[in-house]
């Protein structure tokens, strides 16, 4: 499997953080720090894309980007 670049996003909630990446769906991880979840979404959707490739499924491509806007609060 070649290497991929896919965009993530990561929240941070009131006790833990949270990463999906949403070019794969049902591909979501739980964490203490910002670090382990980095760390596990990037574990979670190498997993997912084995196991699509296992099961003959289309590898999905990545898609999303990522961007900033700085609005007046």
């Amino acid at each position: 499997m070649s290497a991929r670049r896919y965009a993530i996003i990561i929240e941070h909630g009131r006790s833990s953080y949270g990463a999906y990446s949403p070019d794969i769906p049902g591909c979501a991880v739980v964490g203490d720090s910002e670090a382990e979840v980095r760390k596990l979404i990037a574990e979670a959707i190498e997993f997912h894309l084995e196991a699509l490739q296992m099961r003959g499924e289309a590898i999905p491509e990545p898609s999303s980007s990522v961007d900033y806007v700085e609005v007046a609060a």
